[in-house]
């Protein structure tokens, strides 16, 4: 074949030294050589011209441009024989494999990423061009950290049939600390006052290792605006950085950083104005403004008042205003005119609202929660509303919204909530251990969303060595559309405390019923509940100890003593919920206070009421709220009303409060509280009798002795709190974060018996067999609080929760019977 002319323009810029004649002629045909993995088709379809087309050296030149442009090519050579265009193709290699090494500071993700941005990615063609860009830009990344000392290398290893191994290598070194910061020019404020508000730190001493004195160069610019709002936040209106210098040390490991700064001087608002549309909230914005005449110029509170007025506006539909303070400084009076310029622009409406990744719960169970409606006006505290709504939702752990412009449309959004389910249901498996309790096993399944439908459903079975039972629930949460709840529960439970790990005053009951309770939303964070139960209960094999007479003389059938306790209760209960928490499960911030109020009825056996008050409170100590601080009041109280048969009537002992395991952790099950005593008399011999050996005669009730039990009774007053520091969880990852919970806890609290008179034995003399036997006074002060702390573990797992748990106790009394550390593994939250 022989080459009559080469292209000549081109092989300038591709290294060839062709020449191509400047006639035109007519493509008779089109041959392309060295194609191996790019089709044919591919290749022709981008070339500008076709067979049969008329062409002109610029012709054959944008077509060559037109081929590098694809991407697919390293080498790209034209020749013409005759009316022939051939072209010499050399493909660019394809990526087989992509490595890293050395990279600590950037995770393979990240890089991975960022590559794939650039079409360096397995499976792509490799441009060689691009590598040198990615290496210097990485290299400009670790020079931002501070590690000046970083070099990236990239290798390329080519392998058989055009395939190329990518291996990145990483040097980063060590970073570069900051040795000193200086600030010229200030006079006003003292260099160390400047610098206890930026983040980067100075030639930190070595015991300071909580902190870091490492360089970083976004942080530096940071702090440049931190000490910029520091001044202007004291109406240091001229204030200004003039310049700013970062020196690096010879041998990288340190730099300097200088800032030359005026201060300027102080300046006062004079006058404050409104300009652009209010929408007629006028008045009521200036209410509220933080801003007064006279008072110094502050920046914080001039960006605090651009951001109320705008978030006002957003309730109104104004998503998209424009908010923005214009001062007018007068440098003579050294005084400020603010003028508030406000642009509500259109007001935007919400056209649909999608919801993704409810996989398992139905889409009108998550709709039923969103306070933000289709065809109403969006507003930013609707949405905020209808998230944490959704996120109490105990089968949800995460939620996040966003807003979509409508194609072609400025006044229409659409909204999409994207769903994180986390298990709705548990098989609960729990397991406990104690030195005085001995081990213990409950196991249950519970249904928070049942079939994806929002209703709780759940079967509980509860087996240790002292109880067994059953209980049957179903809750439908949303009974009518405006939020009315219905439920109901039919249990039994036998429960023999005869074993010494019960840590209970033996006795055995059985106990079965029925119930029901309705709920009624009085807004958005409170809740009214009603309920009514039903329950009968059967009591026998128990030690008659000192504080039961009350209980005996009500309900013993004199008839037959031996017969046990039997009794019928009808069980009214209210309550009210005040919810402002931001999760159902693992909450970080928000409130959530309850007071509940159960009543038998006047036709029951036993007349009784218990109230409990419950507080909590989260405070998130970082924005992102891995670090909160939890505090939980807990309050209870009970005690009977009217009387029988000359006797007051008392709580129940089977309804006392008990302390100890899941309300004062370290602590075991019921060891805290009240003892049962024991009283007996005293006895002289009689005269002797030489057929039966004489009688004993009780003496006078006040040389009668006592011993305390060693197992509790209850009380019927608690009190316990609780202070918890939740802090991040470590090596675990960013998206496991709302699954597992680590927090270092302090429990304290009592269970104590306001019925209680202890002065009734304050003569006689108590019996004790060893150190171990608890004093009475001990068990009878509500003052004499216990307290342990620990570290708690809990874990939303996909069999449902779990809780693991490390205490140790702090303060105990003799008696307690508890040795210094216990662990619980649970699902009790």
């Amino acid at each position: 074949m022989t080459i009559k002319r080469l292209v000549a323009a081109m092989l300038l810029a591709t290294g060839s030294n062709s020449v191509l004649a400047e006639e035109s002629f007519t493509v008779q045909d089109i041959q392309v050589e060295g194609l191996q993995r790019v089709a044919l088709g591919a290749a022709l379809n981008n070339l500008p011209f076709n067979i049969g087309d008329s062409v002109t050296d610029y012709t054959l030149s944008r077509s060559i441009r037109t081929l590098y442009g694809a991407g697919h090519f390293d080498d790209i050579r034209v020749f013409r024989d005759g009316n022939t265009v051939i072209y010499r193709l050399r493909e660019r290699p394809t990526i087989n494999n992509i490595e890293f090494s050395g990279n600590k500071d950037i995770k393979d993700d990240q890089l991975n990423d960022s590559l794939a941005g650039n079409r360096i990615q397995i499976g792509e063609p490799l441009d060689k061009t691009i590598l040198k860009n990615i290496e210097n830009g990485l290299t400009e990344f670790y020079h931002g950290v501070g590690k000046y000392q970083a070099k990236v290398d990239v290798k390329v290893t080519y392998l058989p049939r055009n395939r190329v191994n990518l291996k990145f290598e990483f040097e980063e070194g060590d970073p570069a600390s900051v040795r000193q910061i200086n600030i010229v020019g200030n006079h006003i404020f003292p260099n160390e006052e400047l610098l206890s508000v930026v983040e980067s730190k100075q030639d930190m001493p070595w015991w300071r290792f909580w902190s870091s004195d490492r360089y970083q160069k976004q942080t530096l610019q940071g702090d440049f605006e931190k000490i910029n709002s520091y001044y202007l936040d004291r109406g240091y209106l001229r204030f200004n950085i003039d310049s700013s210098q970062v020196a690096v040390s010879p041998d990288k490991k340190a730099v300097y950083v200088t800032m030359n700064v005026t201060e300027g001087e102080q300046y006062k608002i004079s006058d404050i104005s409104f300009v652009g549309d209010l929408i007629g909230q006028e008045e009521f914005i200036r209410s509220i403004l933080p801003l007064e005449k006279g008072q110094l110029y502050n920046g914080a509170l001039v960006t605090f008042t651009e951001e109320n007025i705008a978030r006002l506006l957003a309730r109104f539909g104004y998503a998209n205003s424009r908010v923005r303070t214009i001062p007018n400084i007068n440098d003579v009076t050294k005084e400020v005119a603010l003028t508030i310029s406000v642009d509500p622009g259109k007001r935007v409406y919400v056209r649909r609202i999608d919801v993704k990744g409810n996989a398992n719960t139905r889409d009108e169970v998550i709709r039923r929660e969103l306070r933000q409606m289709e065809g109403a006006w969006l507003s930013n505290d609707s949405l905020e509303l209808s998230k944490d709504r959704i996120q109490r939702l105990m089968y949800i752990e995460k939620v996040d919204f966003a807003t979509s412009p409508v194609p072609g449309v400025d006044d229409l959004v659409d909204v999409g909530f994207t769903i994180k389910e986390q298990p709705s249901g548990s098989f609960n498996a729990g397991v406990s251990y104690g030195s005085f309790q001995g081990l213990s096993f409950q196991i249950g399944v519970e249904q928070n969303n049942f079939m994806g439908s929002g209703n709780a459903a759940g079967i509980n079975l509860s087996t240790s060595k002292y109880q067994k039972g059953i209980t049957l629930s179903y809750t439908d949460p949303y009974f009518t559309l405006d939020g009315v709840s219905l439920g109901g529960q039919v249990f039994y439970s036998d429960r023999d405390y005869s074993s010494l790990s019960s840590n209970l005053e033996a006795y055995n009951q059985q106990i079965y019923g029925f119930g029901a309770n309705i709920g009624y939303p009085i807004n958005e964070f409170n809740r009214l509940n009603f309920g009514a139960n039903v329950s009968v209960n059967k009591i026998k094999s128990i030690q008659e100890y000192d504080q039961l007479r009350h209980f005996r003389a009500v309900l013993l059938d004199a008839q037959n003593p031996d017969g046990g306790y039997n009794f019928t209760n009808l069980e009214l209960s209210s309550g009210w919920l005040h919810s402002t928490l931001n999760r159902g499960l693992f909450p970080t911030a928000g409130r959530m206070v309850s007071l509940t109020l159960r009543a038998t009825t006047p036709n029951s056996d036993l007349q009784y009421f218990k109230t409990n008050f419950e507080a909590q409170q989260y405070i998130p100590l970082s924005n992102d709220h891995q670090w909160s601080f939890r505090t939980k009041l807990e309050l209870g109280y009970g005690n009977g009303y009217g009387n029988k048969n000359g006797y007051d009537y008392t709580l129940p002992f089977t309804e006392n409060f008990y302390g100890g395991g899941t309300n004062l952790r370290g602590f075991e099950n019921r060891i805290i509280g009240p003892r049962a005593i024991f009283r007996s008399p005293s006895f002289v011999p009689g005269v002797p009798d030489p057929i039966n050996g004489g009688t004993n005669f009780p003496t006078d009730p006040t040389n009668d002795f006592y011993n305390v039990s060693m197992r509790s009774i209850g009380g019927n007053a608690l009190a316990m709190l609780t202070l918890e520091l939740i802090t991040p969880t470590p090596f675990l990852k960013d998206e496991n974060r709302n699954s597992v919970r680590t927090s270092i806890f302090v429990d304290a609290g009592n269970v104590w018996d306001t019925e209680f008179d202890i002065n009734r034995y304050a003569n006689l003399v108590q019996l004790r067999q060893d150190n171990r036997e608890p004093f009475l006074a001990d068990y009878s002060d509500a003052s004499l609080i216990r307290a342990s702390a620990g570290v708690s573990v809990q874990w939303i797992s996909p069999m449902g929760p779990l809780t693991f748990s490390l205490a140790k106790i702090i303060k105990k009394y003799e008696g307690d019977l508890q040795e210094n550390f216990s662990f619980n593994i649970g699902t009790t939250f």
